[in-house]
């Protein structure tokens, strides 16, 4: 029991805390045995041309806002490239996008999820970068200048851009929580970054060479992790843009954040099955450290992990070991503090002190619903979106 405490407890430090001291202790170590060659970025006459790939669903609410908006980014007009897909849509959507002229504007009935409208239309990309960004997103004016001047390096093969939570006001747990939670994975993109590459971008906003497209099975859950990393499993660099960022609102509620979460989950464990080769550390070194130590713990054992430590130093403080019983003791009071979080929520009561474990005990919930929809194959593909704030 005892060995079962300290391998739990060590498996859930490592993963939330220990992983980023790690990980920014390498990257200064990097940095002073080997400093960080300057960037070779392209000049603004030299930018390529480029294809801003939107795939939109009943998005009626925001789809002209997205689109004056990324009609506004500051890119070459003649170099910049809008195109649509609209599959499925069963709202005014395609209508809508159909009166822009400059928009190409792919759209056919079927709904058949994300990728598989995304593969139908990437024959039609002839720009030799493409980037993909969600329609409920807003982005920067220089996201699309930032985002493609790392590709002067041809070592680099994708661009992670930054998701960044709109602030609100009032946050409810889960705009508390997740706004958090994309600021350290944020830390931790950036640092991976420097250190080696990016281990999987955000579907949000990200980047790739058109020639390292490769179509996906299109019951792919979450096709931008399984992309990105799949270019960085072919020996290409995942770079990462903080300065090309897409603003979106926090979830309306837990409830539709856990929506997402469980989805992504259920996407995370897929992927780890399909590119199990990554999990060699004597093949790919560095990118299956980073890949495990950031992603794969995360969506398999850590959610376990606090489960057996609980449990392990439940039992070892009813021996009367003093230690154990202020550990316990210290869960005790984190999962209580996540129980008046759940309480506020449902009262729309703002303190984060509360809503933030909550927000993490909502997250291993998530991985260990995910890992029951992905068994029982329950899990679909087609979007599943949840309701913004």
């Amino acid at each position: 029991m005892v060995l079962l405490f300290w391998i739990s407890l060590f498996v859930v430090i490592y993963t939330y805390v220990g992983y980023g001291i790690l990980l920014y202790c390498m990257v200064k170590i990097k940095e002073f045995f080997r400093p960080t060659a300057k960037d070779c970025y392209y000049s603004y006459n030299e930018l390529p041309s480029v294809t801003l790939l939107i795939a939109a669903y009943n998005e009626e609410d925001f789809i002209e806002e997205k689109i004056r908006n990324s009609l506004a980014l500051e890119y070459p007009p003649y170099k910049l490239h809008l195109m649509i897909v609209t599959d499925g849509s069963s709202d005014r959507t395609p209508l809508l996008v159909s009166q822009y002229g400059e928009i190409s504007h792919f759209y056919q009935p079927e709904r058949r999820g994300k990728i598989a409208a995304v593969n139908r239309v990437m024959p039609f990309v002839k720009t030799p970068i493409v980037i993909y960004t969600d329609a409920n997103t807003l982005l920067n004016k220089e996201a699309v200048v930032n985002l493609v001047r790392h590709f002067k390096n041809p070592r680099v093969g994708a661009v992670a851009g930054e998701k960044r939570i709109r602030h609100q006001e009032k946050d409810t747990a889960s705009g508390a929580g997740e706004g958090i939670y994309w600021k350290y994975e944020s830390a931790l993109k950036q640092w991976d970054a420097t250190l080696y590459t990016v281990v999987g971008a955000a579907g949000e906003l990200f980047a790739i060479r058109t020639q390292l497209h490769r179509e996906i099975p299109s019951d792919t859950i979450i096709e931008d992790f399984y992309t990105t990393l799949s270019i960085a499993q072919e020996g290409y660099k995942v770079a990462y843009e903080p300065q090309a960022y897409a603003l979106e609102g926090p979830s309306a509620s837990v409830k539709e954040e856990l929506k997402r979460k469980i989805r992504i989950a259920a996407g995370g464990i897929q992927a780890i099955v399909r590119l199990k080769s990554l999990l060699n550390i004597f093949r790919y070194g560095l990118l299956s450290f980073q890949y495990i130590s950031h992603r794969v713990l995360r969506w398999t054992i850590t959610p376990f992990a606090l489960v057996a430590l609980f449990l392990s130093s439940s039992f070892l403080a009813l021996e009367g070991h003093f230690f154990y019983q202020m550990i316990l003791m210290g869960q005790i009071l984190f999962y209580s503090m996540a129980g008046v979080g759940y309480l506020l929520e449902a009262k729309h009561i703002k303190m984060k002190i509360f809503f933030v474990p909550y927000y993490f005990f909502i997250m291993n919930y998530a991985v260990l619903a995910g890992l029951i929809r992905y068994v029982r194959g329950s899990q679909s593909v087609v979007w599943e979106r949840a309701k913004r704030a």
